[in-house]
């Protein structure tokens, strides 16, 4: 396949691009994640054991929650290498909650060849479920 029309070079990122991704969290897309992680955190498939604890429902994962600014950080700098994230959790992310996950490219660093983004996801009542950075390595030509 041929991507030479995506992909970003150094000359094509600039402080402030942005992009998105939009998800509704579903019980199948914690299957699957079950499924390919192994992680089986009673919080995140047992609605009798989620209920209760403080949550008093079934969390999604924050990591698979983490994975959309993956794809959001994907877009803002296409046919690069994600370097490094930090993350904060700040509320919870319930099944049928719709998230949206935003990178935001605030330096470039051009001595290493990095850019810094920031990095949120909101959910679909505008409130902050997670925030943070991200480093994004831009390949040479």
């Amino acid at each position: 396949m041929d991507y030479s029309d995506k992909i970003k070079h150094w000359e094509d990122l600039n402080i402030g691009d942005s992009a998105s991704f939009t998800k509704t969290m579903t019980e199948t897309d914690i299957i699957i994640w079950v499924g390919l992680t192994g992680d089986l955190n009673p919080i995140h498939i047992d609605k009798e054991y989620s209920q209760t604890t403080r949550f008093k429902d079934v969390l999604v994962p924050g990591v698979m929650v983490l994975g959309l600014i993956s794809n959001a950080i994907t877009q803002a700098t296409f046919g690069n290498v994600y370097a490094n994230q930090s993350i904060k959790f700040l509320k919870p992310v319930y099944v049928g909650d719709t998230i949206t996950a935003t990178a935001t490219i605030v330096e470039k660093l051009e001595a290493k060849s990095m850019v810094r983004l920031e990095t949120k996801c909101t959910n679909q009542k505008g409130e902050l479920v997670m925030i943070g950075e991200g480093m994004e390595y831009i390949l040479k030509d």
